[in-house]
């Protein structure tokens, strides 16, 4: 079954809320961007806390590698420190946010330029039944496909688990 089939959508609050089953384990990622209270708010709700052991998180967020040059990596290229210890921040934050929800966490920062492609095999590895990110408003399609801010509407139409979406305050 596609993705699309089990696509799931809160920007602009047009999904209903009651209707959605429980998620044992739930993959919270993120492209790069800071990971906004809705988007915890939106993982406690579809968290499972009726099953025999307690529903747990994967915060994982991606560090973006720009290229490469002559088909070899480039170390001008890949993340710096200072932008690998911004997204460890961004992930511990979301772990300890969840844990104040009653929520098991762990998470970690990985770097590539296949953003989509390795938010979909983590939410696979790690054995999640749902995907939740922070997303901004849909935009046409092509000029959509050029544009690193529509990376979780790809997640959404690659993924074989339900994607919930949730608007990005910012």
């Amino acid at each position: 079954m596609s993705g699309a089939a089990h696509a799931a959508v809160d920007v602009g609050g047009n999904a209903s809320r009651s209707v959605e089953p429980g998620y044992a384990r739930i993959l919270l990622a993120t492209e790069g961007r800071a990971i906004p209270d809705a988007a915890i708010a939106r993982v406690a709700e579809l968290a499972d806390r009726s099953g025999p052991t307690r529903p747990s998180v994967h915060v994982f967020s991606i560090a973006r590698m720009h290229g490469v040059a002559f088909g070899l990596p480039n170390p001008g290229l890949l993340p710096t420190k200072r932008e690998l210890a911004a997204l460890r921040e961004i992930v511990d934050s979301a772990i300890r946010r969840l844990a104040r929800e009653g929520l098991d966490a762990e998470g970690h920062v990985l770097a590539t330029r296949k953003v989509t492609a390795r938010i979909c095999e983590e939410a696979i590895k790690e054995e999640c039944q749902a995907i939740v990110m922070a997303a901004d408003p849909d935009r046409n399609r092509i000029v959509g496909d050029m544009l690193w801010t529509q990376e979780p509407q790809r997640v959404r139409r690659r993924a074989k688990v339900p994607v919930f979406l949730v608007a990005d305050e910012d």
